[in-house]
């Protein structure tokens, strides 16, 4: 039985259909990059999938409605990192990253030395070990999504939703970020994250889904869902792909598509 399962999902929002027809399936344990132009579905499928907006169709999780889960329950088996959510309140990094383990807690179960022991082994391992008592205001746009990470990793949910999670970092922590992401599916986790960039999601993503216009007009590992074409028809810019020596792909970008026919026929 797959891990999740969308049946043809149709999202509307007001009178804007979003989503039209979505289908696939994700196993335990693997790593599936969300990619498309900007208004193509990436996020809505993150919220469908969270129960946060209505939907048409089916959505499972094990097997089982998405809806049927309790909020609780949806929270012990996946974990939605956004892209630097703002914050109401201040909380010191510390507090925030146990807000985590609330859907493993009764109304009347306190924080104990196991709760505080994963904060920090979660913060370690996002390199804000020494971070535990700053306020989370404080901070860089950076510095908050590792703090939004550590959340999700004491949160211990199977799934990860993952939001463009690298829009807000540097270089170096771009492939830091991805690196432990990676190191988590290597431990079992499954992860469904949106990019907005082409070769970071080939680089660490084993599959790949493409939405163009709210429809999933591929899906498959990297190297077969970006072609030149496909790049060319779906977010207008003509590229090369060429292999770096690592077995790696390189997106050799050379300007915007001007007409329908400069895209080769491919429609999609």
């Amino acid at each position: 039985m797959p891990l999740l399962s969308f049946d043809r999902v149709h999202v509307t929002l007001g009178d804007t259909p979003i989503l039209h027809d979505v289908t696939f399936e994700m196993g335990n344990g693997t790593w599936v990059g969300l990619l498309g132009p900007n208004g193509s579905g990436k996020t809505t499928l993150l919220r469908a999938l969270s129960a946060l907006i209505p939907f048409d169709g089916q959505i499972r999780l094990d097997g089982r409605p998405v809806e049927a889960w309790s909020a609780s329950e949806r929270a012990q088996r996946l974990a939605f990192v956004r892209q630097v959510p703002s914050l109401t309140f201040d909380f010191t990094v510390s507090e925030l990253v146990r807000l985590g383990r609330a859907p493993h807690k009764s109304w009347l179960d306190g924080y104990g030395p196991a709760d505080r022991k994963r904060v920090q082994e979660a913060l370690a391992t996002v390199d804000l070990a020494g971070f535990a008592n700053r306020s989370v205001l404080s901070l860089s746009g950076g510095e908050r999504q590792r703090v939004f990470l550590a959340q999700a990793l004491v949160q211990n949910a199977d799934l990860l939703l993952l939001d463009e999670p690298t829009s807000h970092l540097d270089v170096h922590y771009q492939f830091s970020f991805m690196d432990r992401i990676q190191a988590q599916v290597q431990r079992g986790r499954t992860v469904l994250a949106v990019f907005h960039d082409l070769e970071l999601a080939a680089r660490y993503a084993d599959r790949l889904l493409l939405l163009s216009g709210g429809r999933l007009v591929a899906d498959g590992a990297p190297r077969a869902v970006l072609t030149p074409e496909r790049i060319a028809s779906v977010f207008r810019i003509r590229a090369d792909i060429v292999d770096n020596p690592d077995g790696s792909l390189h997106i050799v970008y050379r300007g915007p598509v001007e007409s329908v026919a400069e895209t080769n026929g491919v429609h999609v």
